[in-house]
């Protein structure tokens, strides 16, 4: 009885064997994946190749915000400890990339050094140049909280064409760079000046396809009365509307974020309660992590494929001897055209297509 069972060739052969999700993971994108994305130049378009330590590293929280909206005091909050590297003040203070991760003694790394050591994530960041890595160091230090998560402290902000210039590299590149491979992007706003400079605006809407990994603070909310802190609340929500263009409303939490006593304790138990709800959604990351890889992997495949029908497409269109200039202008113009017979042919949705006027 069930003899038939036993005939069946997939089901005898010993299936692979791993001891966790990422090396599974691992071995999936090395033998399937990454030979589609080199043949068809994919990290090139979109983004470079992954490595190991991409799937093996820590689950990352990226804090985003204006200068002085609490961002490095958030961290010194959550770690309840300083860090090395730390500089808090009214005016621009932090001007670097801060990655906060755990380490077995208190120091920093600057950021030519760690992005040649294979056991961080950072390899390959070193295509933004010299201009970025002095500006990207990493602080380690022995922390409970660190040795479950990590944490990557971001410039504040400014507003201005002078200041997107005096950069000197890309930053929306960057932090989209990040954004990517991060767990939980938390974007902070100070109570006092929710106005959205150009430059911000610009990040957020880079962060756009990562919606998702998206939560809201609203910091120093102890230092407004509560009628004025709801009509803040209700200037925030609409100033991100017009930004993050979805329906779904992302996350705000409200409160203050760090050690000292609240100058107005009207609204302690509410501010308890956010702060609770907040930690509790940092604590889940280590438990859904390999979920957020899998999740990450499967976006990307997507991308892949549709990027792999793309250049066959434009492959076959090119004329083997002449006018090949002439038809590339053609072909490149007409991109959209080729994006809807793609959609057509492969029953591929609209939302899985890479920007048109960037691959153009």
């Amino acid at each position: 009885m069930f003899s038939w069972l036993g005939t069946d060739d997939r089901r005898r052969k010993d299936p692979e064997v791993f001891q966790t999700v990422s090396d599974g993971l691992k071995k999936l994108y090395k033998t399937k994946l990454l030979p589609l994305e080199e043949h068809y130049k994919f990290h090139e378009f979109h983004s470079p190749a992954l490595e190991d330590a991409d799937f093996d590293n820590k689950p990352m929280v990226l804090l985003v915000g204006q200068y002085s909206t609490g961002k490095t005091t958030f961290i010194r909050y959550l770690l309840e400890q300083d860090f090395p590297g730390m500089r808090i003040g009214p005016e621009p203070t932090t001007d670097s990339f801060i990655a906060v991760m755990q380490g077995d003694v208190e120091g920093i790394i600057p950021g030519n050094a760690l992005v040649v050591d294979p056991k961080k994530p950072f390899r390959k960041l070193n295509a933004f140049g010299n201009a970025f890595l002095n500006r990207f160091v990493c602080a380690q230090l022995p922390n409970p909280v660190l040795e479950s998560i990590s944490v990557i402290d971001t410039p504040g902000i400014l507003s201005g064409e002078k200041q997107r210039i005096s950069r000197g590299y890309d930053f929306a590149a960057v932090l989209e760079w990040f954004a990517e491979r991060v767990d939980r992007i938390i974007l902070l706003f100070d109570a006092h000046k929710l106005d959205i400079s150009d430059e911000f605006s610009e990040v957020i809407k880079a962060l756009k396809n990562h919606e998702d990994k998206m939560r809201v603070v609203l910091n120093k909310a102890d230092q407004i009365e509560t009628q004025q802190l709801m009509r803040v609340y209700g200037a925030l929500m609409w100033s991100l509307g017009k930004i993050v263009n979805t329906p779904e409303v992302i996350r705000v939490y409200i409160g203050s974020f760090w050690s000292h006593q609240l100058l107005i304790p009207d609204n302690r138990k509410l501010f308890e309660a956010e702060e609770q709800d907040l930690f509790r959604d940092i604590q889940s990351l280590p438990r859904n992590a390999a979920l957020r890889k899998l999740n990450d992997l499967i976006k990307r495949a997507r991308l892949a494929k549709v990027h792999a029908y793309i250049i066959s497409s434009l492959k076959k269109e090119m004329p083997s001897m002449f006018g090949k200039d002439n038809k590339k202008k053609e072909l490149v113009n007409n991109l959209g055209e080729i994006y809807a017979r793609i959609e057509r042919e492969h029953q591929i949705s609209p939302g899985d297509f890479p920007n048109l006027r960037k691959m153009q």
